[in-house]
């Protein structure tokens, strides 16, 4: 199983990956044998990878990066770099590889501290691996300063140097950036792409597999998430209820409490495994003593890993409320689509009955305004408006219609 099997409904982009991991394996080998390397070639040191919400860019880009530092013994034979299961392949997959750095946003914005080793670190050969990668997940997420550190490495690289940057479209990344960049536009999957995925690799019962892809528009790891967690299946549910509970104003106060306390939890739960392994493995990096004391002249290091962790959990929150915002966005396209007689598909077919009580009592303008509001809720919430004023402001619009 080659790592482009994980790309569901790419298979262009896979083809054109898969021709430049062959360009790349050749320069490689040119440059160990001191041969001349191929006149032409698919390779480039900088790629810029986007599309939808879903579409997989990351994944794209890992799968990428290795195809890059796969070793397999079948290359020799005429093999295609990235066999999914040689040495450098996995370790990219896993996420230790050691020429594969990775950053994320870890608040709202990736700042230029958190870019500065991973630029120096760009001007640096391979350690054990073919290249040295960089794989940037939030691109958009870059800030000025951070944006420009990305840009003077991208700009003059290293011979064996590689960045793969991932954004949702073109115009999230600065124009002097994706100038220098190989430009791949993902699509997103089709449902019963993603179904059959669910299936084959997840074991998932078919009917099931259909439900969760539909449910999330071809979104792979959605999809993944609500057909294998039953919790992730309960808090869709909770929010899809959400619409009937709008009838009072005590009724939108406490709907998007709920909503809000429940994204809060979310990221608790998770901040709970990750900031104490975390914070465990940097005292024993730094020689805490027995009873957890740390040595002098560590706090520093112990309160940037604390605020880190602090901008990591808002992260989390938001990312929580911002899929129950797509859940609440596709349950009104439902209603619009059966209040015009619409004959696409219905993203919450097991909610028909809801759904139709609602087109019923609304009409296609007040279901219009109510797709505004959550829409609002968005954008307030990535301008830093308390998560509560913000879904409160959306519940008490979609009550008005």
């Amino acid at each position: 199983m080659t790592v482009w099997d994980d790309l569901v409904g790419q298979e262009k982009v896979s083809e054109q990956l898969a021709a430049a991991a062959r360009d790349a394996d050749a320069l490689v080998t040119a440059a160990s044998a001191g041969t001349a390397p191929p006149e032409t070639s698919s390779m480039t040191h900088a790629w810029l990878f986007t599309g939808p919400p879903g579409a997989g860019r990351i994944r794209t880009a890992r799968a990428f990066a290795a195809a890059l530092q796969c070793v397999s013994p079948d290359r020799a034979l005429g093999g295609v770099p990235g066999c999914g299961f040689c040495d450098g392949c996995h370790t990219v997959l896993v996420g230790t590889h050691a020429d594969v750095s990775t950053v994320a946003a870890v608040g709202a914005e990736i700042l230029v501290k958190d870019m500065r080793d991973t630029v120096r670190k760009s001007y640096t050969a391979p350690a054990t691996g073919r290249w040295q990668v960089i794989l940037v997940e939030d691109a958009e997420r870059l800030n000025e300063k951070s944006a420009n550190a990305v840009l003077k490495a991208v700009e003059e690289p290293a011979p064996r140097t590689v960045w793969l940057l991932c954004a949702p479209s073109l115009e999230d990344v600065l124009p002097t950036i994706r100038s220098r960049c190989r430009h791949l536009n993902l699509r997103t999957p089709s449902v019963d792409a993603v179904a059959d995925m669910l299936v084959r690799r997840e074991g998932v019962e078919p009917a099931v597999a259909a439900a969760a892809a539909r449910a999330t528009q071809g979104h792979v790891d959605r999809a993944r998430r609500l057909a294998t967690d039953p919790a992730a299946r309960e808090r869709r549910a909770a929010v899809l209820k959400l619409p009937l509970r709008v009838q009072d104003v005590g009724g939108c106060l406490k709907a998007a409490q709920e909503l809000v306390d429940a994204a809060a939890e979310d990221a608790k739960q998770l901040a709970e495994e990750r900031d104490g392994k975390e914070t465990d493995e940097l005292k024993a990096a730094m020689g805490a003593v027995q009873g957890g004391r740390m040595p002098r002249g560590t706090a520093g290091v112990m309160k940037d890993l604390e605020e880190m962790q602090k901008r990591r959990r808002t992260r989390t929150q938001r990312d929580s409320l911002d899929v129950a915002l797509s859940d609440l966005t596709a349950f009104y396209r439902d209603v619009l689509a059966l209040q015009l007689g619409s004959r696409i598909a219905l993203s919450n077919a097991d909610a028909e009955d809801t759904l139709e009580r609602l087109a019923r009592a609304g009409t296609p303008e007040s279901t219009l305004r109510r797709i505004e509001a959550i829409a609002a809720c968005g954008v307030a919430l990535d301008r830093n408006v308390p998560p509560l004023l913000a879904v409160e402001a959306m519940t008490m619009a979609l009550r008005a219609g």
